[in-house]
């Protein structure tokens, strides 16, 4: 149950725009980034590919930063 907590939609939702909101402050020029670094640092693979699987189900709920930190990752390949 643990693992599938840690990859529902809504608690990644969560988590991803938490990290945003301490970003949000550095403006979108180094939020962004932050964001994507933190997420490929710290987040298990299985929580990075269910987070890149909401943003091609539409993304909802996710924050403008950190949408663009999701689609920057997606292009990198993580």
């Amino acid at each position: 149950m643990f693992k599938e907590l840690l990859v529902s939609p809504d608690h990644l939702i969560y988590m991803a725009n938490q990290i945003g909101t301490f970003f949000k402050s550095q403006g979108p020029d180094k939020a962004v980034p932050g964001i994507t670094e933190h997420i490929k640092k710290f987040w298990d693979p299985r929580m990075r590919s269910a987070i890149l699987a909401h943003l091609d189900a539409g993304g909802s709920g996710l924050q403008p930063d950190v949408r663009a930190a999701v689609e920057a990752l997606k292009i990198q390949g993580s």
